[in-house]
């Protein structure tokens, strides 16, 4: 198993002082997060070349790689999920953006199937007062519509089964995979919006849309860990596969309906007995922290957290290499 340490930044930060940070702690990738186009130039709802290469070589002269880059501005893609009217030319701009990120040496895109992104209730305290994002279905259901009407599952998945049998062949020409995030939460519905990546069952029809190395998965351990279906398994299976691209390495509470962030080792995963089946089947991405709490006296990035989450993923790799 490649014993890769990953991190994200947000390219809506100033990220000098984080690249620093992450080369003094081991991190060997980078997932830029770009949620927004504060951080990366955007030309009418596409990123450019020169944008993405100088990224890139940013990150590389601390000493890191950008293996992934990690969604880009809804409103570059939202059409495409719902089928609005700009689908089209929303689908020219993003193979254009896919082809960029390929050519500037980035060869991971992970993104999501979200238009509302990631819904969170009131936060929670947990282990010493550390504070962290929480969830309650109930409280969340009665959130109204995040858009303009009542979606079905059934048109969320047409829409995705058309993207994806456009995209993954421009991905293959390319050489680069492409990997769809879960639902997090995970639940049937939020805002009038099916979530449709809220099961295993999901999932493997994902893969069977379009077979191909090109169309795997973002796998976000914590999003999948608040499924209802068994973790150990999803991680087997995907995993054995060659599917899971990277790993978010977090923990929560327990699964849906109701559930809570927690420190990388106190959620209800046994997270040695998952870094032992990504070695079973000698994964070969990279580990990263992701929503860690925030702790006494640490900084909007939560330096502090990912110093702890990141110490402990390191141990396992090499606890389950040296086993």
């Amino acid at each position: 198993m490649r014993s890769g340490q990953g991190i994200w930044i947000n390219t809506g930060f100033s990220h000098g002082d984080k690249l620093q940070f992450s080369q003094q702690f081991g991190i060997t990738d980078v997932a830029i997060q770009s949620y927004d186009t504060s951080g990366i130039p955007s030309s009418g709802g596409k990123f450019e070349l020169h944008d993405l290469v100088k990224l890139r070589l940013q990150i590389e002269n601390f000493g890191m790689k950008l293996t992934a880059l990690e969604n880009v501005p809804s409103s570059f893609y939202d059409h495409i999920m719902l089928n609005g009217p700009r689908r089209d030319e929303q689908i020219e701009n993003m193979i254009y953006t896919i082809r960029n990120i390929a050519r500037a040496g980035i060869p991971i895109f992970g993104y999501n199937w979200e238009p509302s992104l990631v819904w969170r209730t009131k936060p929670e305290l947990i282990r010493g007062g550390a504070i962290a994002t929480a969830f309650d279905e109930n409280i969340a259901k009665e959130y109204p519509l995040s858009h303009d009407r009542e979606y079905s599952e059934e048109e969320m998945w047409e829409n995705l089964e058309y993207w994806i049998k456009i995209i993954t062949p421009i991905a293959e020409e390319e050489g680069i995979r492409l990997g769809i995030h879960p639902s997090d939460p995970p639940v049937p519905k939020l805002g009038g919006i099916p979530r449709l990546f809220r099961s295993f069952a999901a999932y493997k029809r994902l893969i069977e849309i379009y077979p191909s190395d090109s169309n795997a998965i973002e796998f976000c351990q914590g999003s999948f860990s608040e499924m209802k279906d068994d973790i150990y398994e999803m991680i087997d299976y995907f995993a054995s596969r060659r599917k899971i691209l990277y790993v978010h390495f977090r923990n929560v509470s327990g699964p849906v309906p109701v559930f809570k962030e927690e420190f990388i080792n106190t959620g209800h995963v046994d997270m040695y007995r998952a870094m032992t089946i990504y070695h079973k089947h000698n994964f070969d991405g990279f580990f990263m922290d992701d929503h860690v709490p925030h702790t006494h006296g640490d900084t909007e990035w939560g330096h502090r957290g990912r110093a702890f989450a990141n110490g402990y993923i390191q141990a396992m790799i090499e606890a389950v290499q040296k086993g």
